[in-house]
């Protein structure tokens, strides 16, 4: 597994929009607290770009992000915010650049297809963390914390409340995962991620309670319950019912689906579409023990 090099204050960070378009309004409180931190920042060239919902068309935000991965100054690449359309430009990326170049390539949502298609075909760590539309967000301190603690190297691992919905138990392996409409909508694609051996996060925001049962049942037919070590749930946001309800809680309908694998199962994890969406290695090893409380640690 490559880990691209920690940042040191003034190392340069790279912002660009591969998702929903964005305005230098929304981006001010995270350009500051970014120099503030003591990194210089490079703007994507279409970063306040608008092409219907995007950042700009297609190709210029993928331009972007090329660019970005070329320019040796730039020693990280921050996704401004998501929403959709990154998948747009997954294929039109040479990714081989960035294997000549590690640099960490971070955001959370809809950046999940970068992180995935990172991790089946480059073999290097990213991070799910944070994003500048999220910076100044009230209760976000401590996701801020962990992601500059993450680009530093000083992120040792977590400890997360119990959760009545847990199964206790202890597993090690790679860290993957991300938001679950995505991971979903990957599968069977050339971004479709590998979880054999590995531990699993997942997170969704705004779906319907039915269609997190629909994506469960479609991770049990391809396997995944078989072949991952342990599971950790994130935030499960703003979950639609149906005039006739579906009767599970999004986290029930979780643990309904994890029935008879015996593996552990951590719910309530402070990361995804929360104000504390902790930052996470993906790609990097980590101890998973849920007993009572759930601790991570990095290896």
């Amino acid at each position: 597994m490559i880990t691209p090099s920690y940042l040191k204050r003034g190392d340069l960070i790279g912002i660009v929009a591969p998702a929903r378009r964005t305005s230098p309004e929304e981006m001010a409180p995270a350009l500051e607290m970014i120099e503030a931190r003591g990194f210089r920042i490079r703007l994507g060239e279409h970063l306040y770009a608008a092409d219907r919902q995007f950042a700009g068309t297609d190709a210029q935000r993928a331009a972007d992000v090329q660019r970005m991965i070329g320019d040796p100054e730039v020693r990280a690449i921050l996704c401004a915010r998501g929403g959709y359309g990154s998948v747009r430009l997954v294929d039109r990326i040479d990714w081989q650049a960035l294997a000549r170049d590690p640099k960490w390539i971070i955001g959370y949502s809809d950046v999940t297809v970068f992180h995935s298609h990172i991790h089946r075909h480059l073999g290097m760590e990213t991070l799910h963390a944070t994003m500048p539309l999220n910076f100044a967000q009230p209760g976000a301190e401590e996701s801020l914390s962990s992601l500059w603690k993450a680009l530093e190297g000083q992120l040792q691992g977590y400890t997360a409340p119990a959760h009545p919905l847990n199964r206790a138990g202890m597993a090690e392996g790679q860290l993957v995962g991300g938001n679950l409409s995505v991971l979903y909508s990957l599968m069977g694609s050339p971004s479709d991620l590998d979880v054999a051996g590995k531990i699993l996060f997942i997170e969704d925001l705004d779906e319907y309670l039915y269609h997190i049962d629909r994506m469960m049942m479609n991770l049990k037919r391809n396997a995944w319950p078989d072949r991952i070590v342990g599971l950790m749930v994130g935030g499960m946001t703003q979950m639609n019912d149906n005039t006739v309800p579906f009767g599970r809680t999004a986290e029930e309908i979780i643990r309904e689906a994890m029935e008879g694998f015996d593996i552990p199962l951590a719910f309530g994890f402070p990361a995804g579409h929360l104000a504390d969406n902790r930052a996470l290695m993906l790609g990097r090893r980590v101890q998973l023990s849920v007993n009572g409380i759930v601790e991570v640690r990095f290896e």
